[in-house]
């Protein structure tokens, strides 16, 4: 691993999370390009990331789901291995600020049904119920071909078809809780597709679920505002403005409802 990203040079690393950094490699042998997460062992919680996302997605195989090829743990370093998505995370093309750079309407669209065929995977067709707990924009890798995948396990929980849901600490993104997700927390498949949601309106509006307007200081939440345009006979009006009107209606007024 320390070969292949060049000793975790910086001109490798690909992005920073919470729990630790993520670097472009190379493997030497096969000339595979990967991605590398470095999780920090400082915190008792870096390491139960690690194994969540070892035990969980380790095994699961799914075209929508980011692959994790491989890990490694050596004197308090822990490493993960994934397959590399050339075209980085979602977010940063929804909300770039060059007008050139964004996601054409057909391609929001597969990208939206692609991270719905890997949730349902991960709920209903694997041999364990996985919960993701963090469903974003920001948590959705793009391929070469700008296929959607669903990353970033760190958070997810795992059941057997079933059984009752524990009760658990809060976690996720504000914007994308379920409100029964804060008042008993108990993440579920349900509390899943709340964040999903939130997911289709930041795809088709290109807005964060909660927007703090620093200058105005009020709160935009994302859902609401959505509603009143319904509510008022103007969805199309919430749409992306970057796609200057170049999208199919019926799909984004679809999206939009769901």
């Amino acid at each position: 691993m320390y070969h292949a990203t060049e000793g975790f040079k910086s001109k490798n690393l690909l992005g920073a999370g919470g729990f630790g950094e993520v670097y472009k490699g190379v493997l030497p042998s096969s000339k595979l390009e990967v991605a590398v997460k470095k999780v920090s062992h400082e915190s008792r919680q870096g390491m139960k990331e690690f194994i969540a996302e070892v035990v969980s997605i380790g095994r699961i195989r799914h075209r929508n789901l980011v692959q994790l090829l491989g890990y490694s743990r050596r004197k308090g370093e822990l490493l993960l291995v994934y397959a590399y998505m050339s075209n980085g995370s979602l977010d940063k093309y929804l909300y770039s600020d060059v007008d050139k750079i964004t996601v054409s309407w057909a391609q929001r669209f597969r990208i939206i049904k692609g991270i719905a065929t890997g949730l349902l995977y991960l709920h209903e067709k694997w041999e364990k119920v996985v919960v993701h707990r963090d469903i974003k924009a920001s948590n959705v890798l793009l391929d070469s071909e700008m296929n959607g995948h669903l990353g970033d396990f760190g958070l997810a929980r795992l059941y057997d078809h079933g059984t009752d849901l524990q009760t658990t600490h809060v976690v996720g993104t504000m914007g994308y809780l379920a409100p029964e997700l804060v008042s008993t927390g108990r993440a579920s498949p349900l509390t899943d597709v709340f964040a999903f949601g939130a997911f289709l309106l930041e795809v088709t509006c290109a807005k964060r679920p909660v927007n703090n307007n620093i200058r105005d200081n009020n709160q935009v939440v994302l859902v609401d505002w959505v509603l009143e345009h319904w509510h008022k006979g103007s969805l199309a009006d919430t749409v992306d403005s970057k796609l200057h009107g170049d999208y199919n209606v019926d799909e984004a007024c679809l999206v939009l409802k769901l």
